[in-house]
Order: structure tokens, then sequence, then C-alpha cells
């Protein structure tokens, strides 16, 4: 759904929130943490390997909830949240069948060729498999992606702030951007690590509260189904109702385009393939706590759902009319609204913390990405080789500062629109999923060509964007909502993608038997067979049990939610 309007600006005078001196005494604290983390890491970096991968250093635990909250950002609260009260509860479909099978897959079947084979980005994990035009191609359209995406973390920051505090846009942005420039160009990945694991636990203190005041002020869980289903029908607070192929539900997709576009598609394309989150795994002290890096995050993951969807339908139930032009609000103002209308001051504090936290995360997740995948992948492989390690670490920093500033540009191409999850996953259809295609043939067909990684890439991109901007948007085809062409889009890429590296293959040569050890499944490389460290090879440490063991609960949890 677009809006030619700015939501920031007409909401600004709607839902200020009346803070005091103990709420911006909790925002100063915070901020005051964050940029002290930032010099301690300083200490640690001593080469480009520290500054890009923490020195592949970091325990699981670490890396696990980094990795959640790379995840936890703007996008996932107040994406997530819109999303709820726009479609209800269809949200659980991105969290138990949209992200739990996809970081089980990353971390056990994945995480192996990508640790093993010690690549420092997820593009250079094709110059391996294919040749550098599909390794630079997938560099500069990941480096374009994380930026945008950057820039969305940064757009979603300054409807909060504007709206609840009052501070111009502007400020917003530069306060925030100036932040996560500092504790970067300090302490690089490692500080960002660091950073997000408390980012984590504030988020949650933040979400909690207006989950529990929310419930209270409309009934308890029955009371707020009940008045759903009142206003938005029966299908609205359940996860699989009318989602028959020829069915009509909010969502506007069915059980088909949800499993393969959104559960096959999409996720496994975004959690498998986006470095901002698979950076996280890679600075892990060993292969064993790489592995477990996913795995331990899929735990909160799957209970998160919760905290993100239910303040999207109080706001739905309390609001007649909500995200539509009747109300005053638009959806993505969903947690910003039960802010101000439940939280008192202190908690409050704790809550806008909490925002600025999560968009904070987001961002640095995206910056520590691109710096890496820029500096590594496109400058130093292509324009400026061979140069000392201390000249890559300075270089680092510089783009850092480049790409905060590019991010302050792109914040404000998500103001068209009112739900940001939609573009969000416009752009994961766009450049995540051509990814993955190249990735899952050349990990499971030997005969993948050198060649077909960059056609099959190429054609994948242009083929979701031909059905995105063409098809869907032109209205040659008639698909009820942005979501629902944007599983549609998913899954265009990725036959598109397929068909052409099958072709391409058939008529050039496969890379020799030889230099596919370690690329493609069924091979190993030298770094898959090292010994786990002390204490790995307890049975609570085992990927297998985790991974099963999340799948399981995920699954689990859709029973209430299809009877």
């Amino acid at each position: 759904m677009q809006t030619p309007t700015n939501p920031a600006v007409q909401l600004a005078a709607e839902l200020r929130l009346p803070t005091n001196g103990l709420d911006y005494t909790i925002l100063g604290i915070y901020f005051a943490v964050v940029l002290g983390i930032g010099f301690a890491a300083r200490r640690s970096v001593k080469t480009s390997l520290d500054f890009f991968l923490s020195g592949r250093s970091l325990p699981a635990w670490i890396t696990g909830l980094a990795f959640i909250s790379a995840n936890l950002a703007a996008t996932e609260i107040l994406g997530m949240a819109a999303n709820s009260a726009q479609y209800g509860a269809y949200t659980v479909h991105w969290y138990w069948i949209g992200a739990i099978p996809a970081m089980v897959f990353l971390g056990l079947v994945m995480m192996p060729f990508y640790y093993g084979s010690k690549v420092r980005s997820v593009p250079e994990m094709l110059l391996l498999r294919f040749d550098k035009w599909a390794h630079l191609l997938s560099s500069i359209l990941f480096a374009f992606a994380a930026i945008l995406i950057a820039g969305v973390n940064l757009y979603a920051l300054a409807i909060v702030v504007e709206a609840l505090l009052g501070w111009p846009q502007w400020v917003a942005i530069v306060v925030a951007g100036a932040f996560v420039l500092a504790y970067i160009t300090l302490g690089g990945l490692s500080s960002a690590i660091y950073n997000e694991v408390l980012q984590f636990f504030v988020i949650l203190a933040a979400l909690i509260p207006i989950v529990v005041l929310g419930l209270k002020k409309v009934g308890g869980w029955g009371g707020l189904t009940d008045k759903l289903t009142a206003t938005h029908g029966a299908n609205f607070t359940t996860a699989w109702g009318g989602t028959g192929i020829g069915s009509s539900n909010p969502l506007g997709a069915n059980w088909l385009t949800i499993v393969l576009g959104l559960g096959f598609v999409l996720s496994f394309g975004y959690w498998t393939t986006n470095f901002a989150e698979v950076q996280r795994a890679l600075s892990a002290k060993n292969l064993s706590a790489g592995q477990r890096t996913p795995l331990i995050a899929a735990y909160p993951k799957i209970f998160i759902v919760f905290l993100v969807m239910i303040p999207g339908l109080v706001a739905a139930a309390l609001v007649p009319n909500f995200g539509t032009a009747k109300s005053g609000y638009q959806y993505n103002d969903a947690i910003p609204y039960l802010m101000q209308e439940l939280l008192p001051n202190g908690v409050l504090g704790i809550a806008v913390t909490g925002l600025l936290a999560a968009f904070m995360a987001g961002m640095a997740a995206n910056v520590s990405s691109f710096n890496t995948v820029f500096t590594n992948d496109i400058w130093g492989r292509y324009i400026v080789k061979g140069r000392e390690d201390a000249y890559y670490v300075r270089f680092g920093r510089l783009i850092t500062v480049i790409g905060v500033c590019a991010s302050v540009g792109t914040a404000f191409l998500a103001s068209s629109f009112s739900n940001i999850m939609s573009y969000l996953q416009t752009l994961f259809s766009f450049f995540n999923v051509p990814m993955f295609v190249v990735f899952i043939v050349g990990m499971f067909w030997k005969r993948a060509s050198v060649k077909s990684g960059f056609w099959g890439l190429l054609a994948g991109t242009v083929a979701a964007m031909v059905n995105y901007f063409v098809i869907y948007k032109q209205g040659i085809i008639d698909i009820p909502s942005d979501q629902g062409a944007n599983f549609v889009s998913a899954i265009v890429g990725f036959v598109a993608g397929a068909v052409v590296m099958f072709a391409v293959s058939l008529f050039t040569k496969p890379k020799p038997a030889e230099e596919l050890q370690g690329l493609v499944y069924g091979t190993r490389s030298p770094g898959m067979d090292e010994p786990p460290a002390e204490g790995d090879d307890a049975w609570y440490r085992s990927p297998a049990l985790l991974g099963w063991g999340a799948v399981v609960i995920a699954a689990a949890c859709y029973i209430p939610f299809s009877i």
C-alpha cells in the first residue's frame, strides 16, 4: 500500500509523547554505554580480520544474540507491528515458516561451507564457486541493498523520534547516524556485535511492557480476538484461514505463495545469503560456534513474534479503521500509538531507548556488512590490490563514513511506503532471492558452470523487478497486495535464475572437480575437518539437536493459530 504523504510529518503533533527528564536521562545513559563499548573494542582491532570479522574469536552465545539483534531492527519492530495491524495473525508466517527453517538450514548445511572455506563475506563464496563476474555482480548488488536497508532504519527512526519526541527529522538522522558511525569506526565488527547484545535486552525491555499493558487494555487475548473477529472477520486472527487457492484473506496470498514465496524463496534467500546476518556467524571462534550461531538465535526468534505482532493487533482493535485515512494513523504507527497511550514516564524512556537501539542495531548490521564487502570484495579485489593490511583497515573506516552518509540519502526512499515491511520484502525479492538461487544450484549441482553464476544472478534480479514494477504495478496481473506481489516476485526471480543457470550450464564448461572441494555438497574442505574445541562435543552443544529442536517448537506454535 503506497501513500504520497510523509507519515513522520503528518504524525509529529498527534503522537507527541509526554517525556520528561527521567526519560532523557535513561536515553543519555544508553548512548554513553554504546560509545564506551566502541572505545573498549578499539583496543582489540589490530588487523583487518579484527576489524571486519572480530578476529574470528567470539563465543557462540555472543554471536547468536548479535545474530538475532541484527535482525530485530526497525524493520522488524515497526514493520511487523504494521504487518499485524494490516494483515492480522498471518504475521506468524514470517517467523515460524519464514525464518526458523532457513536459520536451521544455514546452521546445519551452509555454515560448514562458509566457515570451512575461510571466506570473509558471502559474495566471496561465489568467487570460489563461479568466477569474478558472479562475484563482482553479487558484491555490487549486496552493497547497494545494504545501503538501502540501512536507510530504511534511519527513516523509521525519523518517524518515531519526530513523532514522539518532537526532534526534527534531520536531527534524529544525524544523531543516530553519528553514534553508529562512531562505534563502528572505533571498534569495527566487535563493537557492533557487543552493542547488538546490549541492544537485544534493551529492545525486550521496551516491547514487553507495551505487550502486557496492551493486552490488559483490550481484556486479554480473548478480548483481543473477540474485538478483531467482530471488526475484521474470523480470518484476521488465524494463520491459515482463507488461504485456500482462490479464497480471499487480508494478506492477499494463498497457502502456495506463502509456503513457496515466503517460506522457501524469500526466507532462505534472506537468512542464508544476507551477509549482514551471516557475518555474525563468521566471527565465531570455530566452526561449531559458527554453526550454533543461527541455531541459538532461532529460539528467541520463535517467541519474538508475539512481542511485535500483539501491539499491531491491539492498535487495530482499539482504533477503528486503523491504518486508513479515516483513522488518521498509518500502519507503521501501531507501536508509537501504544507508547503514547499506555506507558508512564520512566517506562516510556526505556521504550524510546529500545526503539532507538533497534534502529541502530539494524543500521549497524548493514553498515558493518557493507564496509566489509566494499573493502574486501570490490576495492581490495579489483581496484587497489596488494596493499598492506593497515591500509584496508583505514579504508574500511573511510568507507563506513561514506556508507552512513549514503544511508541518509536512501532513507527518504522508504517514505513512499506506509508499511515499511512491504518495502523491505520488495528489496529482498530483488537482491537476496537471486543470490540464493545461485548459491543453492551451485552448492548442490556440480555441473553448474562457471558462467552460469553471473547470468543466473542477473536473470533472477531482472525477472523479480519486471514482475513487480511491470506486471504488478501496471496491473497486467491482479495481485491483491504488495506483500502478495513480493511473494510472487520472489518465486519468479528464483525460477528465472534457476532456468537460466541450467540453460547456460548446458552450453558452457563446468569447473574441474578438484576445484570444487568444500564448495559443493558432498565434498569437504580442510576447514570442515577441524577438531571441535574442548567441550564442544557436549550433547547440548550439538548443532543437529539445537536445529531440530527449534523446528519442532516452531511447528508446535502453529497449532493454536490453525484450529
